[in-house]
Formats: structure tokens, C-alpha cells, sequence
């Protein structure tokens, strides 16, 4: 059975993707965002530079909230294998792949701490396109939902989604299931790899439970001030 979703202030509805090479990047965009954010997510990029544990347990220490996002994706026990270990740090939310039930299943059945576990159900740099390339029928919002609601079945806590979507999950799954959206543009705009991006607002009344937000804050001009006109904004969407 999916958990409840976590409880989380206003202020860490926003996770900030710390998108960097290694530690000593990390610490330099913790210390500069300072109290704008509260939570962060971790990626592949960091894993690469063999400092990823590090960094965890420094977002432990400095009271942030810890979103491990790797994507797991493989045989039922090795997925299994890896949520059990991940057990023994302090994780807030953990992302697997949505496409496979049994996998799903045996990575909920592995999950015994307070870890959510998030289901990847179509990325946000995909299009309708995309997924009829992979031989995948449907248009992002059916694909989207039919993943939902597996990953619902399957025990899983919740979806990462684009806030596109998050109306029709949160119809289709009810209230007491997680939905994270990445690919949120503040302003509206696009121009990168972001194919199916919203605003704050926009997530939120559709919804999503919390936002990943990266380039926005990365690329301003003060990423610290960037930060806290999000916060404000999803305060103002909440109310």
C-alpha cells in the first residue's frame, strides 16, 4: 500500500535540481542559496564524481530534505537490493522507472523506512513523438496515467510528472497520492530540452504535492532571490 505523502512545510514544496559535478559545486550552491531552499535533489551527474554519499549526508547535516534521484530500472531483486540499502540513509523521496509492476512492487515491498518512492512515469523532454518512436501508443497524458495507476497498484508513493499531467492523476488516483513535477519554468518559457514545462501556479492547482526547479534558479542572475520569488509563489498558489 502507497504511503501517505510526505509532510511537507510550504517552503519545501520547491526542490532545487543540484545538478553539479561534484561536492565542493555543491557546497558552493547550498551555501549561496542558504535558506531559500530547503530541499534538493541529487542526481546522476553527481554519482559520477564518486562524492554522492557525501553530499547526502551533507544535506542531512545542514537540515535539508534529500530527494535521491537515480532512476532505478532493472530486475525485480537487484531493484529491490538497492531500495533496502538506501534504507540506511536519511531519504526523503527515491525515483524508479514506472514501467514495470513487478519491479515496482518488489521495490514498495523493499522500502521498510519513511523513504517515499516516486515512479518515473514519461519525461518531461518527451513529447507524444518521443514516445511513438519507442513503439509507445497513446499521447503523454494517457501514457502518464496508465503509469499512475500502476504504480498506485503496485504500492508506490507517488509519480514524478509533468504539471501537465497532474490533474488528471490526482483525478484518477485520489488525494492521498504523491506527485512530484519537474520541468517548471517560471516565467512560461522554454527554449531548452523541456518539452512539456508549466508554471508554479499552474502545477499546483493541478495538484502537484512539490516542484523541482533547476536551470530557473541555476542560470539567474541572483539564483538565491530566483529561489525565494518561487517560494513566494507557490505560497501565493497554496493559499
Amino acid at each position: 500500500m502507497s504511503r501517505a505523502p510526505l509532510p511537507l512545510a510550504p517552503e519545501e514544496r520547491l526542490i532545487f535540481a543540484l545538478d553539479v559535478p561534484g561536492r565542493a559545486e555543491a557546497v558552493e550552491w547550498i551555501d549561496r542559496l542558504g535558506n531559500s531552499v530547503r530541499f534538493y535533489k541529487i542526481g546522476m551527474e553527481l554519482l559520477a564524481s564518486g562524492e554522492y554519499f557525501q553530499v547526502l549526508d551533507l544535506l542531512g547535516q545542514r537540515g535539508k530534505r534529500v530527494f535521491v534521484d537515480l532512476k532505478f530500472f532493472d530486475i525485480p531483486a537487484t531493484v529491490a537490493g538497492v531500495i533496502r540499502g538506501l534504507g540506511r540513509w536519511k531519504v526523503d523521496y527515491c525515483t524508479i522507472h514506472g514501467w514495470h509492476p513487478a519491479m515496482m512492487q518488489a521495490a514498495a515491498e523493499a522500502n521498510q523506512g519513511d523513504m517515499r518512492l516516486l515512479a518515473v512515469t514519461v519525461l518531461t523532454s518527451m513529447d507524444g513523438a518521443d514516445l511513438r518512436a519507442m513503439g509507445i501508443g497513446g499521447e503523454p497524458e494517457q501514457v502518464v496515467v496508465q503509469r499512475a495507476l500502476a504504480a498506485q497498484a503496485a504500492g508506490i508513493d507517488g509519480v514524478i510528472a509533468s504539471g501537465r499531467e497532474a490533474g488528471p492523476i490526482r483525478r484518477a488516483t485520489g488525494a492521498g497520492f504523491s506527485i512530484v513535477c519537474p520541468g517548471i519554468r517560471p516565467d512560461g518559457g522554454g527554449g531548452d530540452d523541456q518539452k512539456r514545462s508549466v508554471g508554479v501556479a499552474e502545477a499546483f492547482a493541478a495538484g502537484a504535492d512539490a516542484i523541482v526547479v533547476g536551470r530557473p534558479i541555476r542560470n539567474a542572475a541572483d539564483p538565491a532571490a530566483a529561489a525565494a520569488l518561487i517560494q513566494q509563489q507557490i505560497r501565493d498558489s497554496l493559499k
